[in-house]
């Protein structure tokens, strides 16, 4: 098989399976294609190329690029005489994705340190467990607070 059909089916795998992760950690599946390709392309891409290499409507990846924007996983270029839009990863994706990871996690938290706070006295049991499940996610923030610096890019 040559290099560049290998390639290409790699990347069409590579791409299926990142939108099926992102689809299972809430996010639209094509969201998670979109990102995919940027990462595997490595250079920017044009809007109307995104719709037509993931084989889906203008108004869907329009979507896409919206949610990944907002998060800050990707960007937009603009090229002098070009009306299109082009998109590219991120400078600092991966620690926009890590920060986004933390806040859930600290979203979480906070909602069962609510829980723990409206507990009668006498609920100890409900106690223990409700703190053995809010240490676990104060674990998991401690560990995404360690990791953003280390997915931050340098300043260059």
């Amino acid at each position: 098989m040559e290099t560049t059909e290998k390639l290409d089916r790699l990347r069409d795998d590579f791409i299926a399976r990142m939108g099926v992760i992102a689809s299972n950690d809430g996010m639209p599946r094509m969201s998670g294609q979109v990102f995919a390709m940027l990462v595997f392309e490595g250079e920017e891409v044009a809007f109307g190329d995104l719709a037509k290499r993931l084989s889906v409507s203008r108004a869907t990846i329009s979507t896409s690029i919206r949610l990944l924007e907002e998060r800050g996983l990707i960007r937009r270029i603009n090229k002098a005489g070009d009306r299109q839009d082009y998109f590219q990863l991120a400078d600092d994706a991966y620690a926009a994705m890590t920060k986004f990871a933390l806040a859930g996690t600290r979203r979480s938290q906070a909602e069962i340190d609510d829980t723990i706070e409206k507990l009668p006295e006498e609920a100890q049991d409900v106690r223990a467990r409700l703190e053995a499940f809010a240490s676990f996610y104060n674990a998991i923030s401690a560990a995404l607070e360690d990791a953003i610096p280390r997915v931050t890019k340098p300043k260059t």
